[in-house]
């Protein structure tokens, strides 16, 4: 139900090459990176793509697949780099663990949720939660020393409704992150117009808050400013970001602002995500295919304009880990585009050739190469 629907919306190994510096041939870095997709729809992936970008203009090119891994829309990696762990997205909802070195499924484990779509480790790496969107609920589990996950330990079921009925209709649980500080657990819904906000005690979620939003907003991601003060929430349903004020467990909404200009085309938000350096934040416009840009202004924000995504429902956008690059994953036109991160201004410029795969829905550039 939850993959259909999601289309349904979307219709409408480290190499080295060379590089001429000062006519002297040298290595060109190369660093891996990762691409979760849809496998089970028409003209979808084998599994999670392998790849590499090279870390001098951002281009991408794909090395191979890991194969036997169904719908990993998303994809994260271990703090020491040594695991990987997808979703998969399916009505009865697992997560898979892989070994990032042989590339090699270990195990797998159902959420006892539908369709999960996001997935986050705690800070001390011992626990892995995921955000199982049709079923409106949060699943935990334990991470073992040799990277494989433990049965499910605890499930957290959302309530709440919105006025929207296809998408509102109950509660859709959509990113979990957590705070700079890693005391908070974050959780986006998207049919409860609600964040909802637990405390993590010894692989627990506990509820402590719950920040309402704009009834038919949809809040859908959630990103920091590095000043831990400040948080921005994309809204999908009615193209808007906003504001948040946060401090101890509290999200506080504010500032709303639109997130494309008006148009024939409905538009709907999906990632957001702020610079290293917290001047610059960018959101994937999923209709108006284009990142939109706002610059940091105190606690608020201000539009700095529009790049075009290069493709089509850029669902997913990331920066590298120096910063300097980023990614967006063209959902509709199997397109993984790179640009070029101005470091003054933070402006964005097409950097590279487009990469061609198979219904990119994320991009996951390592961070230790």
């Amino acid at each position: 139900m939850g993959v259909d629907r999601r289309r349904f919306l979307g219709a409408m190994g480290v190499g080295a090459g060379l590089l001429m510096t000062g006519g002297t041939a040298q290595a060109a870095a190369t660093r891996r990176v990762f691409f979760g997709a849809y496998t089970t729809w028409s003209g979808g992936a084998k599994g999670i793509g392998i790849g590499t970008y090279d870390t001098a203009n951002g281009q991408l090119k794909t090395t191979g697949v890991i194969g036997g891994v169904v719908n990993p829309s998303f994809v994260i990696e271990s703090r020491d780099g040594r695991f990987l762990y997808a979703v998969n997205e399916i009505s009865k909802g697992e997560v898979t663990a892989i070994n990032a070195g042989s590339l090699k499924v270990i195990n797998k484990q159902p959420t006892g949720g539908a369709d999960p779509c996001h997935l986050t480790l705690d800070p001390s790496g011992r626990f892995l939660i995921t955000a199982d969107y049709s079923s409106g609920s949060l699943s935990v589990f334990p991470v073992k020393a040799d990277g494989s996950l433990g049965a499910r330990t605890q499930k957290v079921q959302h309530k709440g409704s919105g006025p929207d009925p296809s998408r509102q209709e109950g509660p859709h649980a959509h990113h979990i992150v957590f705070d700079p500080a890693g005391k908070h657990a974050l959780a986006v819904d998207l049919g409860a117009d609600a964040v909802f906000v637990y405390s993590f005690t010894g692989g627990k979620l506990t509820l402590v808050s719950t920040a309402k939003f704009k009834p038919g907003a949809g809040p859908r991601h959630i990103a920091f400013h590095p000043n831990s003060k400040t948080a921005y929430v994309a809204n999908e349903l009615d193209s808007t970001i906003v504001s948040c004020a946060y401090a101890d467990g509290k999200l506080t909404p504010g500032q709303v602002l639109k997130t494309a200009p008006p148009a024939t085309v409905r538009n709907y938000p999906a990632e957001v995500l702020v610079s290293g350096d917290g001047k610059n934040v960018y959101l994937s416009n999923r209709g108006h295919d284009s990142v939109a840009h706002f610059a940091v202004n105190g606690a608020e924000l201000a539009l700095v304009g529009h790049t075009p995504a290069g493709g089509k429902y850029p669902r997913h956008i990331t920066l590298d880990p120096s910063g300097r690059f980023l990614f967006a994953a063209n959902q509709n036109s199997n397109l993984v585009t790179s640009f070029a991160v101005d470091a003054v201004t933070g402006r964005l410029t097409p950097s590279g050739t487009p990469l061609k795969t198979e219904i990119p829905v994320c991009v996951l550039p390592t961070r230790l190469g």
